[in-house]
């Protein structure tokens, strides 16, 4: 398109905007879980898993204490309900997921394919909303859990008591400031912090099991207590069901294992348009991570509800948020209890880095594409600092509380899983798969139960998302208003015929007519010229006639294929696809000026009505008052009056 002389840019911004042109491109991933590697190379999906590990691991940092206060002695009960709905409910739908989108798209992706037009849109920025309050509260709730091991540390917790809030701000804001020097997600790293973890909370676990076996009065002291609260077994599954919404956070970690696919080694044979051994091996990791992840709920549930103290589970007790690490410290001592600490202070940290990349793979996927961001929005550091920024109102807002969090993070875990298994369940009625269509509506209605439920038990959930729904709907609509002039078209291609029209008209004067097709009879044809050489006073019939085409107004930017031909033995017409009527026809002139060297002209007629109500319809429609709108985009597109093509309106 018309190139444009701009002064040289600061080192800073240059800084800022590194990257900003290699992102985006050919509509693939963007963002940190963009593919490291040429797509032949990769990692194993046993190691690959430990970077959804991070983020799925770490939630044993605070899943068994949240556990407790939900569900009080029946914890394990309810924690195996969680487990059941893991393996039977999530697992399914994403390893199905990982199917439908294997180059890390995710469920949004696959609804954004059924739906088209605003109402997609919509839905997706909606969607989007859901999925920035899943990956935000993940940062600022593993940043907070992250403190909470640090303060409650028995050697610090004297100099560091009521400064939660203080080092929780810190950690979000070094996390921020390791992505702007520029974070590269290291499978490595990954690899040693979840194998550090994972074997510390085994040694913490076999322990716990160890005191629970010896003192036999633990378990009957428990299950007696059990059997007079809840009173016999369906009471206890029952109960149970209801609290099963709070502890939704189990969950997490799906969203991010289909984001890291474009990790995973696959096969040799495998190609980015089936990529079969890549996902093969994805599902491998997903059933892994599930299984693994299971035996550690239901273990840790059960061996903190048995040997912590109810009381300690609560605000201000030394287990509210760091259940084993209490246990870590209780029966293994200081030292251990550190280096347990330590390990889980450094694995919640790297869970929000995964977050964070999360974000940064996700939103510039979206936004930019359909205009609803700035140009810099696919630039990492810049998208850095906004998210940083939100981190830090997100942990003042709660004040650095675990539980307090608990919900919004539930939320946005629980919508995306009820909207990955709606978007498998469609895609297996698509398949005519009919035994799978009936199982993942099954999955879908329970997940949706689940959010409707959690919802209802703690809106502050669905509040925090709706603040950030609305925050990226009125972001995103403002920033298409902003960019509603711009030249949008990424690229044209001229086929034969167009060519040969172009090769034609460069050798005189270079005329179009922009035509609304009708009827497209000879009538049509001849009384537009007729009316064209009246209204502006020019003779002959040396024209070139464009059409244009809407299909869907709602995408902001795609490449442009004119084709020619010829009608009625005489009348030369162009006709363009695009999604908005003057930023096509611009397109067209500015390439047209660019490979003939000449100026070419365009001619319109006005359109009746308001202006306002036409520029409406086009910002909504791609359709409007034409003339003016072609000129204005022509305007910004090419600043030197003497090299824009001219526009004539009559």
């Amino acid at each position: 398109m018309a190139t444009t002389e701009h002064p040289a840019p600061s080192r800073l911004r240059s800084w800022m905007l590194e990257g900003l042109s290699d992102m985006g491109k050919d509509g693939g991933p963007v963002g940190p879980h963009a593919e490291p590697e040429p797509p032949h190379r990769g990692q194993p999906w046993y190691r690959v898993m430990c970077l959804t590990g991070v983020d799925y691991f770490s939630t044993l940092g605070y899943q068994p204490g949240i556990a407790a206060l939900a569900a009080g002695l029946l914890s394990p009960v309810a924690t195996i309900v969680l487990v059941l709905v893991t393996l039977a409910g999530a697992l399914p739908v994403y390893r199905r997921v990982a199917e439908e989108s294997p180059h890390g798209e995710g469920s949004i992706a696959m609804l954004e394919r059924l739906l088209s037009f605003w109402q997609g849109k919509l839905f997706v920025l909606t969607l989007l909303g859901f999925a920035a309050t899943d990956f935000l509260i993940t940062i600022t709730l593993s940043a907070a859990d992250a403190s909470t091991h640090l303060v409650e540390n028995p050697h610090l917790t004297g100099v560091l008591h009521g400064r939660q809030m203080l080092i929780t701000l810190v950690l979000v804001a070094l996390l921020g400031a390791v992505f702007l020097k520029g974070f590269l997600e290291a499978v490595g790293v990954a690899v040693a912090l979840v194998g550090v973890y994972l074997t510390l909370n085994v040694v913490v676990v076999i322990v716990g099991l160890w005191h629970v076996v010896t003192a036999g009065h633990v378990v009957t002291d428990w299950s007696s207590a059990l059997t007079a609260e809840h009173g016999n077994v369906l009471a206890m599954v029952g109960v149970a069901l209801l609290v099963f919404p709070k502890l939704a956070l189990g969950l997490s970690g799906f969203e991010t294992g289909v984001a890291v696919m474009p990790h995973v080694k696959g096969d040799p044979g495998d190609t980015e348009e089936h990529p079969a051994g890549r996902i093969r091996d994805t599902k491998k990791l997903l059933t892994a991570a599930a299984l693994i992840m299971s035996v550690f709920l239901i273990a840790t549930s059960f061996v903190t509800t048995l040997l912590i103290p109810e009381k300690e589970f609560e605000a201000g007790g030394q287990a509210n948020g760091r259940a084993l690490a209490y246990l870590a410290h209780d029966y293994l001592g200081g030292v251990f209890g550190t280096v347990y600490d330590v390990s889980t202070i450094a694995i919640l940290w790297f869970a929000g880095a995964s977050a964070m990349a999360g974000l940064l793979n996700l939103m510039p996927r979206y936004l930019p594409r359909y205009g609803m961001a700035p140009h810099w929005a696919r630039a990492v550091r810049p998208m850095v600092i906004v998210f940083t920024l939100i981190g830090f109102l997100v942990t003042w807002i709660f004040d650095a509380d675990v539980d307090a969090q608990g919900g919004a993070y539930a939320t946005g875990v629980l919508v995306l899983i009820s909207s990955a298994a709606i978007a498998v369940t469609i895609a297996a009625r698509k398949a005519g798969q009919r035994g799978w269509t009936i199982g993942f509506a099954v999955i879908s209605a329970v997940f949706l139960y689940v959010t409707v439920a959690n919802v209802i038990e703690r809106p502050d959930g669905v509040k925090i998302g709706a603040c950030f729904i609305a925050g990226i709907i009125l972001v995103s609509l403002l920033s298409r208003l902003a960019r509603a002039f711009e030249l949008r078209v990424t690229s044209v291609h001229l086929d034969a015929m167009a060519e040969r029209f172009i090769r034609d008209i460069a050798s005189r004067k270079i005329r179009f007519i922009a035509n609304e097709p009708d009827q497209r009879d000879q009538a049509e044809y001849r009384d537009k010229i007729e009316q064209i050489c009246a209204d502006n006073d020019i003779p002959g019939d040396d024209f070139v006639f464009v059409e244009v085409t809407v299909l869907d107004p709602s995408e902001f930017e795609a490449s442009l294929t004119v084709r020619g031909e010829v009608l009625h033995g005489r009348y030369r017409v162009l006709t363009l696809e695009s999604s908005s009527i003057p930023n096509a026809l611009a397109a067209l002139l500015l390439h047209v000026r660019d490979i003939t060297g000449r100026t070419p002209h365009i001619y319109f007629e006005w359109t009746e009505g308001s202006p306002f109500h036409h520029f409406l319809r086009f910002f909504l429609f791609g359709q409007g008052e034409v003339a003016p709108v072609t000129r204005e985009v022509l305007r910004e597109a090419e600043p030197d009056r003497a090299r824009r093509p001219r526009v004539h309106t009559g």
